[in-house]
């Protein structure tokens, strides 16, 4: 029987096994190898078309360089074995499209340098990229805003320091993760101008090969590319990309939360909340009963992955003169990596999300299992106006010790006090200690963060 796999794979991102569990085959479209290299012909072309319109280089040859390159004539092993020698792909391409375009091939490349051609091309992958990632969040938004608003009621305990701490409800804990990607919507949209910005200046960055008509072909190479133009060279000026794969590391940092949220309450324990049911997915080896959260196991993976990578990026900024030694090419890894990652983990999310079984009953079995302990201070706001706000709390302090050394419940003990009885007959106190009676304004939360997200 032969076999799929091939025996070059040896990461996460190109292996049979994992690759779809860690990225999309749409991102990894976008940052293969043969994506990336038609990029460089497409700004190999741009330019050459810039130039015409500009004077810079006959009108023929533009035409003859845009007609003849066609990634479908690259000979991929010979520009591999060029790249390994010259260190950089782009002398490598040139090469191959000089020889493609004959007499006009020594048209192609003119006035540029290596580093202008490649950080353009990664600018035009950075918008297709930035154009699924925004799709994706878009998508998980409205799952979130959906899930919020169908749980806006459903008491659940909330929980500080992993101890029970007062009532909340699902819909206000998924409200909270939705307003934080509505955020990360508005943080894509405004970074996008500084993103999609076009990189050409020549040798050291200062267009000294085309004399006066530098701005004029870096304007026209934009318009061609449909990119802007930036205020001066940014070779060696890496912020842009450095935002980019930071806001990524966001991205996943959000998710990161809400998978540590959903593994939690699907512990045995908590049995809150469960992820869709997959015939074995989840399953273990060994034990039959288990049923593991592996898509916030995944998202949790890619959120400290995209966190190193954003490190990666800041430290790569730090660069040396006109042109780096080096940092430059830690980028290579960072950002198609950091984008594969981050588009696995949404696509995870959207699943959890999307099919993510609540168990209300649990939920609320949960709420009471502190005796009515989580809503102790709902008691002492009711009491103090009569008592004042420290004996309120010392009286309702005793009430609670009472409960954890005696056992029964808050509300027994409260009625057991003569400085509780005097104040509140036992329906009263009834209605004090029962959770659901404390929810503050969880659930008008819930009705803000939605309304607020439909308007982005």
């Amino acid at each position: 029987m032969t076999s799929s796999i091939s025996p070059l794979a040896s990461t996460v991102f190109d292996s049979v096994l994992f690759r779809d569990a860690f990225g999309t085959a749409k991102m990894r479209a976008l940052f293969s190898d043969h994506a990336l290299v038609q990029r460089y012909i497409d700004v190999e072309v741009a330019l050459a078309k810039a130039e015409s319109r500009t004077g810079v280089i006959p009108a023929e040859a533009a035409e003859v360089i845009a007609r003849e390159s066609k990634i479908e004539r690259i000979d991929f092993d010979h520009m591999r074995e060029e790249t390994d020698i010259v260190g950089y792909p782009i002398l490598p391409l040139v090469h191959q499209m000089a020889k493609m375009c004959g007499e006009a091939g020594r048209y192609v490349h003119w006035g540029a340098t290596t580093q202008d051609i490649m950080d353009t091309a990664v600018a035009l992958q950075m918008r297709d990229a930035l154009d699924s990632i925004e799709a994706d969040i878009r998508d998980l938004r409205a799952i979130l805003a959906d899930l919020a608003k169908k749980h806006r009621d459903t008491p659940m305990a909330g929980r500080t320091h992993l101890q029970q701490a007062l009532p909340v409800t699902f819909g206000y804990k998924v409200a909270i993760w939705l307003a934080m990607f509505d955020r990360h919507q508005e943080r894509l949209a405004q970074m996008r101008e500084r993103v999609g910005v076009v990189e050409f200046a020549g040798a050291a960055g200062t267009l000294a090969s085309l004399g006066d008509k530098g701005f004029a072909v870096q304007q026209a190479l934009a318009e061609e590319l449909k990119l802007g133009v930036p205020a001066t060279t940014w070779h060696v000026a890496r912020d842009g990309f450095a935002e980019a794969v930071n806001l990524l590391a966001l991205v996943t940092g959000s998710l990161g939360k809400i998978a540590l949220d959903i593994m939690i309450m699907a512990s045995t324990e908590f049995a809150e909340v469960y992820e869709p049911f997959v015939k074995g997915r989840g399953a273990s080896s060994t034990m039959p009963q288990k049923r593991n959260p592996i898509s916030s196991e995944l998202m949790l993976a890619a959120a400290k992955a995209v966190r190193q990578h954003a490190g990666l990026m800041i430290d790569a900024m730090i660069q040396d003169f006109e042109r780096a030694t080096g940092p430059w090419h830690a980028e290579w890894i960072a950002i198609p990596e950091s984008f594969i990652l981050t588009s696995g983990a949404l696509h995870q999310a959207k699943f959890a999300l999307g099919g993510l079984i609540v168990d209300e009953a649990r939920m609320k079995h949960n709420l009471g299992i502190s005796r009515g302990l989580i809503v102790a201070e709902a008691v002492m706001m009711s009491m103090a106006p009569y008592t004042g706000r420290q004996q309120a709390h010392d009286i309702v302090y005793d009430a609670c010790r009472t409960v954890n050394e005696q056992g029964g419940t808050l509300a027994e003990a409260l009625a057991a006090l003569p400085d509780v009885t005097k104040h509140f007959d036992r329906a009263a106190i009834d209605r004090m200690t029962d959770p659901v009676n404390y929810l503050g304004l969880a659930p008008q939360m819930v009705d803000r963060a939605i309304a607020l997200s439909s308007e982005i």
